[in-house]
């Protein structure tokens, strides 16, 4: 068969003002948009895994919109999109199928919704498209897909974690690679839609599985740099003071999401520079403790790590590791006034960068019932306005206009060119000043 596989991408805010002033500060939606450049790693693992008899094409969405004709001569099409872009995707969905293509859809988004997305599509995978892509291949040959594959509380197997099909891509159209260490994370966070909705447990690759992908992606860009795609690298100590010194190995420079306890340890700091560690994304969501009762629900992790942020970010960045902090607004505890602590914070921390969002109710998260429950969610199934800068329900205490104009002038301020570059410059300084302080020593 021949196969096509569709990587939805490119997130685009609605609100009209804030488009206008993304077109002047780059920086207000800088991560964003480097998400939304990365490689489907999801459709790269499916592919990885695929028998060799089938012949397959890896389209990044971005080169459709620029045809005048839909790539065709597939006997199937798999699209995998987040929640902002799956209206895209079913309408991509749909113009395959009047070509008499047949369809599917995976994802986070349609593992919530696979009804919703059953009437785009000839099938819907469900949770992890690993456990289910042999079935959707045998089935497809002959001539009987089923509608439905998979279940969202499946456990996959990480010990036969499939090899991705970077050879796919051009690399000269990435500035990052995305390889997968973890699934899952150990925190149960009420607005959080990354892998927890596909993965019930927190699960680790094997070590060697995770080498080989690097070894295969520098067979193909001789310094690369890494996104590790996993919601929170860092948990398991020993795992990656077994992975360090083979990145260390390898002239790898890499990126990983994580939590606070990342500054836990100088040696381990040390370590994770020495690795090529450029730079951290924390969810912090909050500078105000309040804000964070009850955000995670297993055991109010987050709030308990309240009096250690400062100190934190402190400690890692006097490593030369950049910590991305990111704010979660429009949070039911928090007034006006976050606007100003946020910004606030972020001076006194002297964070590298900071990524402000909107809170999200993504369906399939504990917000979005909670919200839906509550009659709070603006549009039912306003699916394209998830995008994290995009309000979707109504705020407790305050409007719906403060909460727009409090985030835009919020990144204003954030994303100014002097309050960058005295962030950035501010961060390189004291990395500088260390560096020499330690020469300095007998």
């Amino acid at each position: 068969m021949r196969i096509g596989l569709i990587a939805m991408s490119g997130i685009r805010a609605y609100d009209e003002e804030l488009l206008r002033l993304g077109l002047t500060l780059p920086g207000f939606v800088e991560r964003s948009k480097t998400v939304a450049s990365l490689p489907s790693l999801g459709l790269l693992t499916l592919a990885g895994m695929t028998p060799k008899e089938h012949e397959i094409t890896y389209i990044e969405v971005d080169d459709i919109r620029t045809m005048r004709t839909l790539p065709n001569g597939f006997d199937l099409v798999g699209i995998s999109s987040y929640t902002a872009q799956m209206e895209e995707g079913y309408e991509l969905a749909q113009r395959y199928r009047a070509l008499g293509v047949k369809t599917v859809l995976g994802g986070p988004h349609v593992s919530c919704v696979p009804e919703e997305a059953a009437r785009y599509a000839d099938a819907v995978v469900i949770g992890e498209g690993e456990s289910s892509w042999p079935a959707v291949l045998h089935d497809r040959a002959a001539g009987n897909m089923q509608t439905f594959y998979g279940v969202r509380d499946g456990d996959l197997d990480f010990n036969d974690a499939p090899m991705p099909a970077y050879e796919l891509l051009d690399i000269s159209k990435y500035n990052r690679l995305t390889v997968q260490t973890s699934r899952g994370c150990p925190h149960h966070c009420e607005f959080c839609a990354s892998s927890v909705i596909l993965a019930q447990k927190y699960k680790q690759k094997p070590l060697g599985k995770v080498l080989a992908e690097l070894d295969k992606i520098l067979t193909l860009w001789d310094r690369p740099f890494i996104e590790f795609a996993d919601d929170n690298a860092i948990v398991d100590l020993n795992y990656w003071r077994a992975l360090m010194p083979e990145l260390r190995k390898r002239n790898i420079r890499w990126f990983a999401e994580t939590d606070i306890s990342v500054s836990r340890g100088d040696e381990l700091l040390s370590q994770m520079r020495a690795s090529g560690c450029a730079q951290v994304l924390i969810g912090l969501e909050s500078p105000l403790e309040a804000d964070l009762d009850g955000v995670e629900m297993n055991n109010n992790w987050k709030m308990g790590q309240w009096t250690n942020y400062r100190e934190a970010i402190r400690k890692i960045q006097s490593h030369g590791i950049a910590v991305n902090g990111c704010f979660v607004l429009g949070m039911d505890t928090q007034g006006p006034d976050i606007f100003n602590a946020v910004l606030e914070f972020a001076m006194d921390t002297e964070l590298y960068d900071v990524q402000i969002t909107i809170q999200t109710p993504f369906p399939g998260t504990p917000l979005h019932e909670r919200l839906e429950r509550e009659g709070r969610l603006l549009e039912k199934d306003l699916w394209k306005r998830c995008t994290l800068f995009d309000i979707t329900y109504q705020p407790k205490r305050m409007s719906i206009e403060e909460l727009a104009r409090g985030f835009r002038e919020l990144g204003v301020k954030l994303y100014s060119d002097e309050l960058t570059n005295w962030r950035r410059s501010t961060f390189k300084k004291r990395w500088r000043d260390r560096i020499h302080a330690e020469r300095a020593l007998p």
